[in-house]
Order: C-alpha cells, then sequence, then structure tokens
C-alpha cells in the first residue's frame, strides 16, 4: 500500500465555464490521474476520528434574518430529483459535500474532515490499467469500502477515454482497444454490484466535450464507434452517442444500484445547443448530471506561467457580489440551462471544485493559489440546494493545485460551520 505525498494532485476535467477554448498543457493530466489513484489505495478504513470543527470564523452560512426552514426540503414533494436520488443513498435530503482525488483519508482524519461523499479516478486501458492495480478490478472493492467505513458514500470517475492521450479518439472505432474498454467497464458495474450499496460514478470527463468538438456537424451519431458487439448493447448505434447509451445499458445490467452520471463541456458550445448532443448519448436517461466547476484554481490560471495553467482566457477569479463577469450565478445559470434542456428531470452533483482560498491579490504559488469557489459555495450553500444540486465534490484538477493540506485549514472550518448547524435541504 501506497500513501499519498501531501504535493499529488490529480489533473482531469478540463475548465468548462472560464474558457471555451481548448486549453494547452495537459499532455501528463491521465498519468498524473493513475498516480494519484495508486496512491490513495488503502488509506481507508474505519475511523473514530472527532468530527470536523463546528465553528468557523468565516461568515454565517446563513445570513442574518433568513430562515433556514425556507431552503429546507418539503417532504411532501416526492418528485423532488434531488431528494431522489438521496433516498436511493439512503441519506437525508440534505446537500452533501465531498472530497475528490489528491485528498487522502488519512489527510482527511488529521484535520477530523468527514466528508459525506469520497472520489476516486479508475484510469486507462489494458495493461497499467486500473483493474491491474489489484487483482481483477479490487481496487473498486477497497476502495469503497474504505470510504464507506470512513462514513463517505464511494464515487468513482471513469477516466478511460484518455488512455490513448488528451483528446486522441482514434481508439473508439478500434475494436481491439474498445474490447478491452468494454470489458473493464463490466468489471467496474460487477464490482460495484458485489459492494450491495450506492456507488456514484461519473462517466468519462473531457470526453463528451472532444465528441462534440470533433463529430461530423457536432453530432455525436456521426462519429464511428466499436459499440454494438457487446451483449448488452447489441441493438446500438456503432457511434460515439451508441458509446454513452451503452454505459448507461451496462450499469443497468449489471449494477442496479449505481447512480450514474455524465460530464457536458461547454467549450466550444452553448449549454442548451450541448445538451441536445448529450441527449444523443443518453444523458437524460442517467442518474444526475455532473457539473464540472473548474479544474484548476483561479490563481494559477492568472499566472499562466506552468503548463497545466496555460492556454486559456480570462478573467477567471468570480464575483463573490454576482455584478461583475465572471461570477458564480452567472456558473449557476449556465448549469440551470442546461438541466432544463435535458427536462429538468435531474439533480446536479457539482465536481472537481477548487480548494483555493479568496485573496485580493491575484495568482499565488504552487498549492496556495488564490480561489473563492469553496468560500463561496460553503457559505452560501443554500444558493446550491435551491437550484436541485445534491451534492459538491472539492478537489484540484492539477499537480499544483491548492488541496486541504495547503489551504491553511480552509475547508475543514467551512464544512464544520455548514455540518454545525445541519446543512441545508435541496429542491
Amino acid at each position: 500500500m501506497k500513501k499519498a505525498s501531501d504535493t499529488s494532485m490529480a489533473c482531469h476535467a478540463r475548465c468548462a465555464i472560464d474558457s471555451r477554448d481548448k486549453p494547452n498543457g495537459f499532455a501528463d493530466r491521465y498519468v498524473a490521474a493513475a498516480l494519484i489513484s495508486l496512491a490513495l489505495f488503502g488509506c481507508g478504513g474505519a475511523g473514530t476520528g472527532d468530527a470536523a470543527p463546528g465553528t468557523s470564523a468565516k461568515t454565517a452560512a446563513v445570513p442574518a434574518g433568513a430562515s433556514q426552514t425556507a431552503v429546507k426540503h418539503d417532504q411532501s414533494t416526492p418528485s423532488n430529483p434531488a431528494t431522489a436520488i438521496l433516498e436511493k443513498m439512503g441519506l437525508v435530503p440534505r446537500l452533501q459535500i465531498g472530497l475528490g482525488a489528491g485528498q487522502s483519508i488519512d489527510d482527511m482524519k488529521a484535520q477530523g474532515i468527514r466528508p459525506d461523499i469520497i472520489d476516486t479516478y479508475l484510469v486507462g486501458v489494458g495493461a497499467g490499467s486500473w483493474p491491474y492495480w489489484n487483482t481483477d478490478g479490487a481496487y473498486i472493492t477497497y476502495t469503497a469500502q474504505n470510504d464507506r467505513a470512513y462514513g463517505a458514500t464511494p464515487m468513482f470517475t471513469l477516466y478511460q477515454m484518455a488512455a490513448k492521450g488528451d483528446g486522441n479518439l482514434s481508439g473508439i472505432n478500434d475494436s481491439t482497444f474498445m474490447d478491452t474498454y468494454w470489458s473493464q467497464v463490466r468489471m467496474m458495474y460487477e464490482r460495484i454490484n458485489d459492494l450491495n450499496m450506492p456507488v456514484l460514478v461519473n462517466l468519462e470527463p473531457d470526453f463528451w466535450g472532444y465528441v462534440y468538438a470533433q463529430a461530423p456537424n457536432h453530432d455525436a451519431t456521426q462519429l464511428p464507434a466499436v459499440v454494438n458487439d457487446q451483449p448488452e448493447c447489441s441493438w446500438m448505434p456503432n457511434s460515439a452517442a451508441g458509446i454513452g447509451q451503452c454505459l448507461i445499458s451496462m450499469a443497468r445490467w449489471h449494477a442496479p444500484k449505481a447512480l450514474i452520471g455524465f460530464p457536458p463541456a461547454f467549450w466550444n458550445g452553448a449549454p442548451d445547443v450541448v445538451a441536445k448532443e448529450m441527449q444523443t448519448v443518453g444523458a437524460d436517461r442517467a442518474d444526475f448530471i455532473v457539473a464540472q466547476t473548474s479544474d484548476r484554481d483561479a490563481g494559477c490560471l492568472e499566472l499562466a506561467n506552468i503548463g497545466e495553467c496555460m492556454g486559456r482566457t480570462g478573467p477567471f477569479y468570480r464575483d463573490e457580489n454576482n455584478i461583475a463577469t465572471p461570477n458564480f450565478h452567472e456558473e449557476q445559470a449556465q448549469y440551470s440551462t442546461y438541466r432544463a434542456a435535458l427536462g429538468n428531470a435531474l439533480p446536479m452533483l457539482w465536481w472537481q471544485t477548487p480548494l483555493g482560498v479568496p485573496s485580493d491579490t491575484p495568482g499565488g504559488t504552487p498549492g496556495h493559489y488564490r480561489d473563492n469557489h469553496a468560500d463561496y459555495m460553503l457559505k452560501y450553500p443554500w444558493e446550491y440546494g435551491g437550484i436541485s444540486t445534491f451534492a459538491i465534490v472539492f478537489s484540484g484538477g492539477g499537480t499544483y493545485s491548492t488541496s486541504i493540506n495547503t489551504d491553511g485549514g480552509q475547508f475543514a472550518r467551512l464544512l464544520g460551520h455548514y455540518l454545525s448547524y445541519g446543512g441545508v435541504g435541496v429542491n
């Protein structure tokens, strides 16, 4: 077993909000994801530490004069998508807060952090990929058991499509590559089914953005792929759209308790337009929407002096007063528009949310770049619960991103304060 280093971070999803241009400097993202997932293996286990701190020097999460009752879920409304998925997870209707790649359970224990969800990457296709990290994919079993023992719902981010390189889609019409790809997907779902517990699955970040960019007429049904040689998907089209449909079919076939979500990318299409493509993929038949918050701290993108933060157009730091652009209400509106275009039937999980600390000074240093997502989202959680968000998962997406080990205790304080008053409901 290996222990994650304090500076190891995954680098996975591209920034869906800050830029619609293809960013540069992501060649090592896939390798970093593999190293992080391997490093975090075995770091869990039953924990008996104290709950996260219950006080915070920060601004109260519910403003003076506001009624918490107003944001609590009306349990007489069974059609509420966010409440419905929490019921499937066996949880009370409270906005869930999670942590992702780069934060080991040992790191969480050290600060008394008890997340509701723990997200882990599954990367690679073939030799050296996640099924080989333990015998026959047992990495999923051990990781999920450790997460559950710590009181968290396991979440896995399937990131196999990056195996040939960032944006390289040549494998999807290669029968040898895809046969291995599908066998690993099947193994993932079978391992999840054996757990006999609800597990969240985030299906292929980045990939759907590349499909939109590279498919003829931005139409996933026109991009050839090997799909219907699999028994669970024999009636489906041999196209990129069929890949998404097959991922859903395999989930329902092999792991009925798995809760699956697709992460759209708005790099080169408006949210409502991207939603039309994602409908052909089957995203509207999933269990939730993965709202990709941002894969880098704003300060790293502002400096753009290391490869993983170069090639994007700013500004990046959000106006917490929601007046200047970019701001948080704009970010929320993008995903609300996307959700509406899918039919308003699915709840949202905000994912890869940066852990940077607010600052009036642009930039920062590796591990200490400024960002205000964690500060804003954990101070104003009812804004997210009120737009059918059931969870927010925090993690850096780059090797040099801020983490719970470098944020000066910000996340522990804010989460502790959030939990101290019972959290907020979901609508």
